[in-house]
């Protein structure tokens, strides 16, 4: 019988992600002084006021308050009828030195013993049903937004949108697990006041949705994708009515209170790690993105249609002290006996081609680069891979690699030990 699966995304704007971006920027530009630095930066915003907090171990000397006004600034709070507003809001720093009890346990006399900055799970996950190996519900919920604050920024349509929004995409897929058409999609945007009445308004924002912002997502999708958009497809758009208050003003943002839009959107599994201020000796962070790295190099590579990967770290110790993997029962690779691999085997084998220590993990994917900024909306997985220069502390300007860990680079290693 066939079922539903739903994933959610939200923007830019909104007031979680707003608190993201302005961790992940205050953590750029320490590592923009000193890659050395370790940062855990976490932020709140509220009514036209900003605070962050956390604790530091660096050399560089950052003044917060700019780049905080410049992040609200670039995400589009710059009116004052926002009541979030970056040129007037109030600006908090309470930043502070890193315990030396935690630092102890991460730095080492060779850096290659580096202990984890914390314990805990990470999970990485891969399917094969979208281009990108991401599931497919989060892959839609994100284009959505991404198209809808590229209309936003361009101002020739929609010229009423505001930052704030969410999107919601259900999937409904056939007994064998693959999609078969979206059945429902949620937008809520956030919106100007308008002369005309409620109802009037809605309308406009529906049918603009319809005419501009869905055949601007369906030009960016594969053949197969832009299939799934049938006329049978239900629509709620702003369901709740006005959405005039939103961001900050309407809704207190956290740091890290949206990590399954961060991750696979319900799919595969969740450690509980947010990532956003975070440095790379932190493996929420880095071994999450590692794990991710696996699974989706293993679909690629064709050892199986499905994937999850656990890593799991004792803090302050170098090795995981496990590594699981599980196919759903979707494996295609096959021992010397022409018997399908187990998911152990797989696992033994994932061991053998990644080093999962953090030192190995931070240098396999330039992690101690100031490349965070762009991770801090629209999901930190399934991203293509690009790149970012940056003015250095001695005014040189560097080129970094973004994404790094979305590069199918381990295929061919992993062909030749899966005999594939």
């Amino acid at each position: 019988m066939p079922y539903l699966f739903t994933s959610e995304s939200v923007s830019e704007g909104h007031p979680d992600k707003v608190a993201d971006q302005i961790s992940d920027a205050i953590l750029d530009e320490y590592l923009r002084q000193d890659p050395t630095a370790k940062v855990a930066c976490e932020t709140l915003v509220t009514t036209d006021f900003a605070l962050v907090a956390g604790e530091i171990k660096s050399t560089a000397h950052v003044d917060a308050e700019p780049i905080i006004r410049e992040t609200i600034r670039r995400i589009g709070y710059d009116k004052p009828e926002y009541l979030f507003n970056a040129e007037t809001c109030e600006v908090m720093n309470r930043l502070h030195e890193q315990s030396p009890d935690i630092n102890q346990g991460v730095e080492r006399a060779k850096d290659e013993d580096q202990g984890a900055g914390d314990q805990g799970m990470m999970f990485g996950y891969a399917s094969h049903e979208t281009a990108n190996y991401m599931p497919l519900a989060l892959d839609l919920s994100h284009r959505l937004l991404q198209e809808l604050a590229a209309i936003r920024r361009e101002g020739r349509d929609m010229t009423y949108l505001r930052p704030d929004a969410k999107s919601q995409v259900t999937i409904r897929y056939s007994d064998d697990h693959r999609p078969e058409a979206i059945d429902t999609i949620v937008i809520s945007t956030q919106h100007d006041e308008f002369d005309a009445s409620e109802n009037v308004m809605l309308d406009q924002i529906k049918a603009d949705v319809l005419s501009i912002l869905i055949p601007r997502v369906k030009a960016g999708l594969s053949a197969d994708a832009q299939g799934l958009f049938t006329d049978q497809i239900i629509y709620h758009i702003n369901p709740t009515g006005k959405f005039v208050i939103g961001g900050p003003h309407g809704d207190s943002g956290l740091t890290g209170r949206k990590i399954i839009v961060d991750t696979y959107g319900g799919k595969g599994a969740h450690g509980g790690g947010a990532f956003s201020g975070k440095d790379s000796s932190k493996v929420d962070r880095s071994a999450a993105y590692a794990a991710r790295h696996i699974a989706k190099n293993l679909v690629a590579a064709g050892v199986a249609d499905q994937v999850l990967v656990q890593v799991a770290y004792a803090i302050g110790v170098a090795q995981p002290v496990g590594v699981f993997v599980t196919t759903y029962g979707t494996t295609k690779a096959k021992g010397s006996t022409g018997a399908t691999l187990t998911d152990g085997e797989i696992a033994e084998k994932v061991n053998k081609l990644f080093d999962l220590r953090p030192y190995a993990i931070v240098q396999r994917f330039g992690l101690q680069n100031p490349i965070f900024g762009q991770t801090a909306a629209y999901g930190h997985m399934g991203r293509q891979p690009g790149t970012v220069q940056t003015t250095m502390k001695d005014g040189s300007v560097k080129t970094f690699e973004t994404f790094t860990w979305e590069k199918l680079d381990y295929v061919p290693q992993i062909k030749t030990e899966f005999a594939l």
